[in-house]
């Protein structure tokens, strides 16, 4: 793989810089009383306040959830004694930052701690050349230290233009066989740390959703809905972003017919705690440039 051209790297790494910004202003508002609606509205609104992209919509996840989570439209839902992953997605012309931090409202200090204690030992161990099962083996050497399990069927992830999940997956444990980081790759790593066995599956809750194939609709409200969807530039967007509920419904009937795929709430299979911590980075000739660094400082 070659090396990004310099206008490339200039835009991955503006997002990374907006996308640090935002989650430090907004991991402050999460609090008891304060709304996971408000916390997203509010961070998807300063990152297009910096002329900037969505990625995707901001996941807040909330205790055994790790991922797909966000507010639907009215959610009146309050934060309480809760463990808090916020995930945000910023893109520049299509170049992507990833970036997770996890709040503590409910004592779980080690538990935190040990997500980013990973992320930082996986970002050391990170380098052109070096295998990705490496790197899930210093996850999981961290975690395990810390007394929990890392989540096993979770993984870091490549990003490329107006793609928020490619190739090569950083597997959160360590693997024998595995692809090597290349220059010119830029990288989302994110370990998961839980109090249960380490599996997350399917809940019934889906407001994250994606276009798959632009398909031709009879049905009116569908064709409005599907307008709308195609402004996401094959992005994943929340149902909460149409215009209306209205647009909602027609949303699912684009489900139906295949052309949206949803993306539903992934949750730890024993109803225990989990914890994430997140950086994009970025493969060069001779080491790795993290996009989102100051994170976590």
């Amino acid at each position: 793989m070659s090396a990004l051209e310099e206008d490339v790297l200039e835009k991955y790494r503006e997002a990374g810089e907006i996308l640090t910004t935002v989650m430090g202003e907004t991991r402050e508002l999460v609090e008891p009383g304060a709304t996971h609606l408000e916390v997203a509205e509010y961070a998807e609104e300063r990152i297009r306040e910096e002329g900037a992209g969505l990625a995707f919509p901001v996941n807040v996840s909330i205790d055994e959830e790790a991922s797909h989570a966000t507010p639907e439209r009215d959610d009146e839902t309050e934060f309480g004694e809760d463990v808090v992953c916020l995930d945000i997605g910023v893109h520049v012309d299509g170049y992507i930052a990833d970036a997770a931090v996890t709040v503590d409202l409910a004592g779980e200090t080690e538990l935190v701690e040990a997500a980013e204690q990973a992320l930082e030992a996986a970002v050391d161990a990170a380098a052109p050349g070096v295998p990705v099962g490496e790197i899930g083996a210093e996850v999981e050497e961290v975690i395990e230290a810390y007394g929990y399990t890392p989540v096993y069927n979770l993984s870091g992830h490549g990003v490329e233009r107006f793609d928020a999940h490619t190739g090569p997956n950083v597997p959160n444990r360590g693997v024998d066989r595995s692809v090597e980081l290349e220059p010119g790759q830029v990288v989302a790593i994110e370990p998961f740390a839980t109090t249960g066995r380490g599996k997350v599956g399917e809940g019934n809750d889906e407001e994250i959703f994606e276009l798959t194939q632009d398909v031709s609709v009879r049905n009116r409200a569908a064709r409005q809905a599907l307008e709308q969807v195609r402004e996401f530039d094959g992005l994943p967007f929340a149902a909460r972003w149409l215009d209306s509920s209205r647009d909602e419904m027609a949303l699912r009937r684009l489900v139906r017919q295949g052309a949206v795929k949803g993306y539903p709430v992934l949750k730890e299979q024993d109803g225990e705690l989990v914890s994430q911590a997140e950086h994009t980075l970025i493969v060069t000739e001779d080491g790795i440039e993290v996009t989102t660094a100051g994170l976590f400082s």
